[in-house]
């Protein structure tokens, strides 16, 4: 009799299925932001397709992420249920702040979403192309001043790889950084700089309202919806996109790592997910695995050169 109870007890265990992970996000940045509305994102669609039981999302908001990831490496070592969102401003962040955790402290598992730069000139600007822009530039660096997001972010390094792609010392840049999107552009809409780059979801209203001339994106190919040539249809050899991705914890096991893989891939494909990405209007650039990890150290690689050619990081 023990025996079959016993044997009950077992076939019972077996035939239950797995117990959804309860994880918690961190968001290294303070609510409302872009990381922070990912976090969210996630946080609804795991427990709406019940990928995860209880999802909590806590903000960590700081120097471009790195007190976040710093806190995250630390104090999270070896918990499969913990993630952070994370993005291209994060590369950046922790070359110029010298920060001593970086991205090989945690364990990257998928980029998510990314959403590309654009160059915009108030619409009463005489540059009407990308071409008068770099006849400019070479004419005199110095005079040409670009507008946009914190100095060292995907906004600076986009300024700087167009300087380095059309022959221009990146260090001759004349750029100003604005802390928040609506003074950047307001100087561009009142012609306080030259050329104004961000986001299109930044510009998008003023574009379509026609005070802004959009020149460019710099997307590997054009986009729908957006009437614009890529930087490379223009002569520039620049591609850059500002993603967001997640990590987990360092210390997982190769099982673990799997495990949490297995779960973002079922929200990334999942229909909340995708519904939210259209209504938000992010683009989905979803990578994972060996595929992944080889863009993150290009990207990584590549943001470190430009960064200092631009005379940020040394």
């Amino acid at each position: 009799m023990k025996h079959f109870f016993l044997a009950s007890l077992l076939a019972g265990a077996i035939a239950l299925p797995a117990a959804a992970a309860d994880y918690s996000i961190m968001a290294p940045a303070a609510p409302g932001g872009g990381w922070d509305q990912t976090a969210r994102t996630m946080q609804t669609a795991l427990q709406t397709e019940k990928i995860s039981g209880k999802v909590q999302v806590m903000n960590v908001p700081g120097a471009g992420g790195t007190i976040g990831i710093a806190q995250f490496a630390s104090q999270q070592k070896g918990n499969a249920n913990a993630l952070m969102v994370g993005g291209y401003v994060m590369v950046g962040a922790i070359l110029t702040n010298k920060s001593p955790v970086t991205l090989k402290d945690v364990t990257p598992i998928a980029r998510l979403t990314g959403e590309y730069e654009v160059i915009v000139v108030p619409a009463a600007s005489e540059i009407k192309t990308v071409a008068d822009l770099v006849a400019k530039l070479k004419a005199n660096p110095g005079a040409v001043s670009w507008g946009g997001g914190s100095a060292g972010g995907t906004d600076h390094i986009t300024a700087g790889l167009i300087a380095k792609a059309a022959g221009v010392d990146p260090t001759k840049v004349n750029y100003i950084a604005f802390s928040g999107g609506g003074e950047a552009l307001a100087a561009i809409l009142g012609g306080q700089v030259t050329a104004g780059i961000s986001s299109y979801g930044e510009f998008e209203s003023q574009i379509k309202a026609g005070a802004l001339r959009l020149l460019a994106i710099s997307s590997d190919k054009k986009l729908e919806g957006i009437n614009a040539p890529t930087l490379k249809e223009s002569g520039l050899d620049v591609v850059i996109q500002n993603w967001r991705m997640v990590a987990a914890a360092p210390g997982l096991t190769p099982e673990q790592k799997k495990a949490v893989t297995a779960d973002v891939e079922k929200l990334a494909k999942s229909k909340t997910w995708q519904d939210t990405l259209k209504t938000k209007g992010w683009i989905d650039t979803y990578l994972s695995g060996p595929e992944f990890e080889a863009q993150l150290a290009k990207d990584i690689a590549a943001t470190e050169t430009i960064l200092k050619d631009i005379g940020l990081v040394k």
